[in-house]
């Protein structure tokens, strides 16, 4: 068995070579045009091109290319099933096979693997080769996709492409190539090696075209670059074809006035498929806006539509598992205002919006809400020492005005914006009046706790320690009502501590 650490990267082969004749003037200048796989030393380094047995790695988990029984024989499955022992037939037959494209993940048994993901490649003919490619690209992105979710800090790839299924290797290599360089860029942390097991035969074209993707050099990548295909897939290597960029009517020739009755079929079980429109059915929305403008379509068919909208992203809030976002504890029910309505906490500084998928934040604003809002409430935003990490665009809360069911609108009767800076004031303005409508008048600013417990006693809310003193710290350095009731705002503040 050969430890994959004891490897050297991509990124160390022939460095010195590839550096001794580079000069700044050769190598780069300020207005050369850059190559869209950019020299990269960190990802470099992650990458290593071994010229031996995959089955023979000592790193996390190896990958087999199989068929979709997965009984396939080839060298390299083979391999594989020789030194694992028969214990890894058992397991398999447990999978009930793999489809062409998908990832799939057992014990390595005895293999220095500690795992093995089998993949199933396509069978290639020139006629279907854009279906070819996209399954190809689907093998290397699901295999990573399911290492970074296994969270495996290394993956010894095999050639996936295997010959009986008649792939041509140049064209097979440089979508491994591409697919592996793109998911590095976006998830590099989460895996630390990624070697390509070849053999004799595949090396000389991987050396090939390695550069192209990785090059080890400002003077490589400018070498390279004229040598890309032009193809070189979207911004996570999968291949582009311009034919699936047109929108597909639902139900071509279908009359235009017995759609609506047979849409009321639709369970809002299918919300799961995806989240694009065509996967929500939504039929052309080019249309549905033309409609909407030219005022064509009746305001029951429009509630009815966003009705429909609407549960299909309450079931997808409702399966998907969210745990990670509630984590952030950003949003929070706390008790009631003076008249008796519902108060729901928004932390601003909890949202870390570079970082979380916001598509989740709203499945979670959704599932959290949807009981809460079939009666009266109100929102508590605490904009208390929030970065630029930290405001939600106003693209993403426009999305979420649009999504919400009407009852979000008709039963949110005040906004309390605590802790506004002048920034936030403007923008909330310019939303306000030119986003959404009828939100203006629920807008209040308030710029101390003491104004906020005229409408919400203290001791109805929960609140983070660190907006007690920053409101402690600004009242201690301005002139404030509380100079005037000392007493009562420090038991106001012991009736919080005591609730947090």
């Amino acid at each position: 068995f050969v430890d994959v650490d004891t490897l050297p990267s991509w990124g160390d082969s022939h460095e010195d070579e590839l550096n001794a004749s580079d000069t700044a003037a050769e190598t780069f200048q300020e207005d050369a045009i850059r190559s869209p796989f950019l020299y990269n030393r960190d990802i470099n380094g992650k990458v290593v091109l071994w010229k031996g047995d995959v089955a023979l790695l000592s790193c996390t988990a190896i990958v087999n290319t199989s068929n979709e029984s997965l009984t396939d024989k080839n060298p390299v499955s083979e391999s594989i099933f020789m030194l694992a022992g028969p214990d890894l037939k058992e397991d398999l037959q447990k999978l009930k096979g793999c489809r062409t494209g998908e990832a799939k993940l057992t014990k390595g048994f005895n293999l220095a693997a500690r795992f093995i993901i089998h993949t199933v490649g396509p069978k290639y003919k020139s006629r279907y080769r854009t279906a070819a490619e996209s399954s190809l690209y689907s093998c290397y992105r699901n295999v990573l996709q399911l290492a970074k979710e296994q969270s495996m800090s290394s993956v010894g790839f095999c050639v996936i492409n295997s010959a009986k299924r008649g792939y041509p290797l140049e064209d097979a290599t440089h979508i491994a190539l591409r697919t592996v360089r793109r998911f590095l860029e976006i998830h590099g942390e989460s895996i630390e090696k990624v070697v390509f097991a070849v053999s004799e035969l595949e090396e000389a074209t991987y050396q090939k075209l390695l550069p192209l993707y990785f090059p080890r050099s400002l003077r490589e990548e400018s070498r390279s670059l004229p040598h890309l295909p032009a193809d070189i897939g979207n911004a996570e290597g999968e291949p582009v074809v311009p034919e699936r960029q047109i929108r597909i009517s639902e139900k071509p020739g279908a009359p235009e006035d017995s759609q609506e009755e047979e849409d009321e079929g639709l369970g809002v079980d299918l919300s799961f498929i995806g989240s694009h429109a065509f996967a929500r059915m939504e039929g052309d929305i080019d249309k549905k806006r033309r409609l909407i403008l030219q005022g064509q379509l009746s305001e029951a068919a429009l509630q009815k539509q966003h009705q429909r909208n609407y549960n299909r992203w309450l079931c997808q809030a409702r399966s998907e598992d969210l745990s990670d976002i509630a984590s952030l504890k950003a949003l929070y029910q706390t008790g009631v205002d003076n008249c008796g309505r519902t108060v729901m906490v928004v932390v601003g500084r909890n949202i870390p919006v570079t970082l979380i998928d916001m598509d989740k934040a709203l499945l979670y604003f959704i599932h959290v809400m949807d009981h809460i809002a079939v009666k009266e409430y109100v929102l508590v935003y605490f904009h208390t020492l929030t970065s630029e990490y930290n405001h939600l665009d106003s693209d993403f809360l426009k999305k979420l005005y649009d999504v919400v069911d009407v009852k979000y609108k008709r039963n949110l009767k005040a906004v309390y914006f605590v802790h506004p800076t002048f920034r936030s004031k403007v923008s909330t303005w310019f939303f306000t009046t030119f986003s959404v409508s009828g939100l203006k008048d629920k807008i209040h600013h308030v710029d101390s706790l003491h104004q906020l417990f005229s409408a919400i006693p203290p001791e109805q809310i929960d609140f983070p320690p660190f907006v007690l003193e920053y409101d402690a710290r600004v009242r201690n350095t301005r002139a404030s009502p509380y100079s005037m009731q000392p007493l009562k705002y420090l038991q106001n503040l012991q009736n919080c501590s005591s609730i947090l």
